[in-house]
């Protein structure tokens, strides 16, 4: 709903005091402030993990050829490598690799450890606990409850699409209000 692939039937979402999903609001300008990590790394498997990296910054202008290539040179040891020919734990870091090649003000983060081995978990959060230290806004849908309390900043548990506790970390795991929220923290932490 935040990246408006899918209608909310109801209620207002609002990014930076501007309302998203008002009528004739431009859905493209508002997913160019966000870049989106999926559950299953969705890379195409024809292009190279630098043809992946490439492609939506120059298609859209963003950025000359030679200057997302340049960007994307931190992945340089994988580069010409295929999505068939990588880890899950280095699919999803590419995923995560493309959606900032976008320069994005907001990440958004499906799952992004549900796809992997437990092996694999630790390196992706680990991507992720770093763009947190650097400031980057994201919101992340995830059940990796010490990783949310550790890196957030809010907390919102949802339980049938309903936000049932919102708060501080340290105030929904360490003193939950919602007796649904204590059910599920008494059965995870």
């Amino acid at each position: 709903c935040l990246n408006l692939l899918e209608t909310p039937t109801e209620g207002k979402i609002f990014v930076d005091d501007e309302q998203i999903n008002a009528p004739k609001v431009d859905v493209n300008r508002i997913r160019q402030k966000m870049g989106m990590v999926f559950q299953q790394f969705n890379l195409f498997p024809h292009l190279t993990v630098m043809e992946n990296l490439t492609l939506a910054p120059v298609l859209l202008k963003k950025m000359t050829k030679e200057q997302a290539v340049e960007k994307g040179k931190g992945l340089a040891e994988k580069a010409e490598s295929y999505p068939n020919q990588l880890s899950g734990g280095q699919k999803q870091r590419i995923a995560i690799a493309r959606a900032l090649e976008m320069n994005p003000e907001i990440m958004l983060f499906d799952e992004p450890t549900s796809a992997l081995d437990p092996e694999m978990v630790g390196e992706v959060l680990d991507v992720m606990k770093d763009l947190a230290r650097s400031g980057m806004t994201m919101v992340v849908v995830t059940h990796e409850m010490g990783f949310a309390r550790e890196v957030a900043t809010r907390v919102l548990f949802m339980d049938q699409g309903i936000v049932m506790e919102s708060g501080k970390p340290e105030d929904v795991f360490g003193n939950p209000q919602n007796e649904r929220t204590k059910q599920f923290l008494s059965k995870v932490l």
